[in-house]
């Protein structure tokens, strides 16, 4: 065995020694209960989506072994990590910060890992080389963090992690210290990284963009339990909560369908266009782009969706200005600047907020 393979000794598989992470994490803590089960196998980026205070970064730090579980249990690769004490588990972490060693130089925060795990300091720099090579930083190995930009040193710690092949990669809010220019760059990167990584990646984020993006299923964490998870694309068509709904930039609203009906509770109804006739409590969902606004009862309108409503606020969204509206129907509308200005918009306005029925997207709650 070589210095560079040389490493501490890990939990040992388990029966069958099933490839993956296989995971409930239950951690009790004050009033907040994490209860949120997760599986993904060798090669599939996970990424853990949902507001502030879900219980993301606590599920985080329970895989990592940094909160103890309360209950549950956490196999990775057939082995029972439970117990094992953080170092001793084949886990890498990218903090939010990166938290680089501001004393050592790009090439030795590399090799930190492998020089814990038993490299000798010319395998463990060796590796680490090797390392910042594919990040494209081999320039950059003998510059201290101070020296690096933004991007850098988010590349400088991803090596840092994957230099110690770890069986599960965890990425907590990897992005969020970047400025908007840096970030399309870095994701693009990291995209590529993790493309190649060949264990487990989770990933937490509170940006939809990067979720879906970096990871091939997304699992949304709402008050310490999981709401919703699949693909990406099936998340963004078919919300299931109203944060989810916010998050992908739609219309979320729930009632019973009878037909090509939906009645909103005690609201108003929905005209939708279905392939098949709906029965029962279902989602009804469209983009805010899909509202027109009048500011009379217009006359004459194909649109069989017609809401008396008033402008609760106005803010620029994008290139767009989003009206959030108030009335029979609670929703949000996006149009031009220079519609908005024909429109005389403004707070406690009155409009008349009108979708076709073919753009909306009805499904089963």
């Amino acid at each position: 065995m070589t210095d560079t393979d040389r490493t501490t000794p890990g939990p040992v598989p388990g029966p069958g020694g099933d490839g993956g992470l296989d995971a409930r994490l239950v951690v009790e803590r004050d009033a907040f209960r994490l209860d949120v089960t997760l599986t993904a196998a060798p090669g599939e980026v996970l990424a853990l989506l949902g507001p502030n205070g879900a219980g993301k970064t606590t599920a985080l730090r329970a895989l990592a072994g940094l909160v103890a579980l309360s209950d549950g249990h956490l196999r990775l690769d057939g082995a029972e990590l439970d117990r094992t004490p953080p170092e001793s588990r084949p886990v890498g972490v990218v903090f939010q910060d990166y938290l680089l060693f501001p004393h050592l130089t790009a090439l030795d925060n590399v090799a930190f890992g492998p020089r814990c795990q038993g490299a000798s300091k010319s395998a463990a720099r060796e590796r680490a080389a090797g390392w910042l090579e594919r990040m494209g930083l081999a320039e950059h190995a003998n510059a201290k963090p101070r020296r690096l930009s933004g991007g850098q040193a988010q590349r400088v710690a991803l090596a840092r992690a994957l230099a110690t092949r770890p069986r599960l990669l965890l990425l907590d809010e990897p992005l969020a210290a970047l400025d908007a220019r840096t970030r399309l760059d870095v994701r693009a990167q990291l995209r590529r990284h993790l493309a190649e990584f060949e264990a487990v990646a989770v990933l937490v984020t509170h940006d939809p963009l990067d979720a879906m993006v970096l990871a091939d299923r997304l699992v949304v964490i709402e008050d310490g339990a999981v709401v919703q998870e699949g693909a990406p694309s099936d998340i963004a068509r078919r919300p299931r909560t109203d944060y989810i709904a916010q998050l992908v930039g739609l219309n979320l609203f729930r009632g019973h369908a009878d037909g090509h009906t939906v009645r909103l509770g005690d609201g108003p109804t929905v005209d939708v266009t279905v392939t098949e006739l709906l029965a029962g409590d279902v989602f009804v969902a469209f983009p805010p782009s899909a509202v027109t606004l009048y500011r009379e009862r217009p006359a004459g309108v194909s649109a069989r969706n017609l809401w008396r409503c008033e402008v609760a606020g106005l803010e620029t969204h994008g290139d767009l200005i989003r009206a959030d509206l108030t009335g029979e129907l609670p929703l949000a509308a996006d149009l031009t600047t220079v519609s908005a200005a024909e429109l005389d918009l403004r707070p406690g306005a009155t409009v008349w907020a009108s979708v076709k029925a073919s753009q909306t997207h009805a499904y089963p709650a």
